[in-house]
């Protein structure tokens, strides 16, 4: 009796939580000669911003509220010592740092020679103060950690809901089973040096994570600075058409081409595409379309850069190192257990 009572209680809070997250979705925010703008729409239209604000915000949060249990440590120990806050610190941090070496400051001095532009003798005292405060930091947080591991804390502080953005996929290239738990998009092109440098990553999650990711491909043509993207990206897919995308992927990432349609013709020659029907795909202009439906999703989603990843819809820009996205993605393989 006394575990169906518990189960109903636990029950009837899941749906009270469910209820208020669904009353918080269609919260109405305001009304225009009758046409309602919901709390879920003004997420969705402005929900980066959004949530880069609330962000900042816990960041921000999060640094007063160690900066106050610092303090708390602090103040409880030198209660139990019997001295002063003061004291303390002159005595476990002040005291105990270690000492500034004529070869740190010179060390210092000649890596940043060409910012600093004045003779060692004009700044040694400088030098020696910003060293000085670096080491007595670094033995403040030190002492901080003992201090902590002797402590019960727990934090309340809660992090934002993490934005997941809405990403069509259907009839994209992708690598990796469509069932799987997580899926990276990335949103790339052809000419852009820093996604070449990423896809080592890419195959190494893909070895690490095996049968448990996919990873979905996107075209983002930054048209400005890279001219020959676009035509490359329309290429690839035409290479699709045969069953090949990811071989001329590979390929052309590899060769670092320079993307004339000579080269695309030499590519698809190199991973087995039949070239008259690469030569009358490409001619026809079949993939224009899809490519540009690709870049007005990358703009729709604020992306002025590649590359560009969503995992599980939680964005992660740039050419990151393995476990940028090892992180992420232990993550949500986490939630998804």
């Amino acid at each position: 009796m006394h575990r169906l009572i518990a189960f109903t209680a636990a029950s009837l809070v899941l749906v009270q939580i469910a209820a208020c997250r669904s009353a918080g979705e269609s919260e109405k925010l305001a009304e225009v000669d009758g046409v309602v703008i919901t709390r879920a729409e003004l997420e969705r239209n402005g929900g980066k911003p959004l949530s880069n604000l609330r962000q900042q915000l816990y960041n921000m949060e999060r640094q007063k509220l160690e900066e106050f249990i610092g303090a708390t440590l602090l103040t409880q120990e030198a209660k139990a010592k019997g001295v002063s806050v003061t004291t303390l610190l002159e005595q476990e941090v002040n005291g105990k740092a270690a000492a500034v070496t004529e070869a740190e400051i010179e060390a210092f001095y000649n890596q940043n020679k060409g910012r600093i532009k004045l003779d060692l003798e004009k700044v040694h005292g400088e030098i020696r103060d910003y060293l000085r405060d670096q080491k007595v930091e670094a033995q403040k947080r030190d002492y901080l950690n003992t201090l902590r591991g002797k402590a019960k804390i727990r934090t309340y502080l809660r992090a934002p809901p993490v934005l997941r953005a809405d990403i069509s996929i259907a009839g994209a290239p992708s690598r990796g089973p469509d069932q799987a738990k997580v899926t990276v998009v990335k949103f790339e092109e052809f000419q852009c040096p820093y996604c070449k440098a990423v896809q080592p990553t890419l195959k190494e999650l893909l070895k690490r994570y095996d049968g448990k990711i996919r990873v979905v491909h996107k075209d983002l043509p930054l048209d400005a600075i890279h001219p020959r993207a676009r035509p490359a990206a329309e290429a690839a897919r035409c290479a699709g058409e045969q069953g090949k995308f990811w071989e001329f992927h590979d390929k052309l990432y590899a060769t670092g081409a320079k993307l004339t349609d000579d080269e695309f013709k030499s590519v698809a020659k190199e991973v087995g595409v039949d070239i008259r029907g690469f030569e009358g795909c490409l001619a026809s202009g079949k993939f224009k379309d899809a490519v540009q439906r690709d870049l007005l999703e990358g703009a729709r989603l604020g992306l002025n850069g590649t590359p560009a990843f969503f995992i599980n819809g939680r964005e992660l820009t740039g050419a990151q190192p393995l476990e940028a996205f090892a992180a992420i993605i232990d993550e949500e393989l986490g939630q998804a257990k």
